[in-house]
């Protein structure tokens, strides 16, 4: 395995980030809502500044867990995407995204919450082969609190993964 990490531990409001920008004509589906691509790679993008933030180093995209949208987001609606590192393991990081839209032209507006999603980030280096990861240290109960949930989404992955590889080996 490659070198450990240069900083031991990294504290979570590190990893924090906001993107935001407008819904414009070229995001919109036939309906004249934004398409759920659009907002998919905005959510993959902040969790990928999140999660290079938190490495200070290359981290890819291994899996997003399942998204709901819950609100239509529209043209002219700004679309926010807020992101940190919720738990690291030896190599890879759970990245929670909270994404919510405000209408452009109403600075009173309250944001709409449309989508969170969850995705699993791997460290790598300039081989392209899985590095260390910097340890997370939570600083608030919430943090913990998101910690905790990402462990039950870890496991559930892993478990989903071999119940798959398995009921494959059995009808090879």
């Amino acid at each position: 395995m490659p070198e450990a990490p240069a900083y031991p531990a990294t504290l979570t409001s590190f990893s924090r980030v906001t993107l935001a920008r407008i819904m414009q004509q070229g995001d919109a589906n036939l309906h004249g809502n934004v398409h759920g691509g659009v907002i998919m790679k905005a959510v993959d993008d902040a969790a990928g500044v999140s999660a290079t933030r938190h490495t200070r180093g290359k981290a890819v995209t291994a899996s997003m867990d399942e998204m709901v949208f819950l609100q239509p987001v529209r043209l002219g609606d700004i679309l926010t995407c807020r992101a940190q590192v919720n738990w690291t393991g030896s190599s890879s990081m759970e990245v929670g995204v909270r994404v919510t839209t405000q209408r452009w032209d109403d600075a009173d507006a309250v944001g709409r919450h449309v989508a969170s999603a969850y995705l699993v980030f791997v460290h790598i280096g300039d081989d392209e082969l899985p590095r260390p990861v910097v340890a997370l240290l939570p600083e608030s109960d919430e943090d913990r609190h998101r910690w905790a949930e990402a462990l039950i989404r870890r496991e559930s992955r892993l478990a989903r993964r071999e119940a798959i590889r398995a009921r494959r080996a059995e009808h090879l």
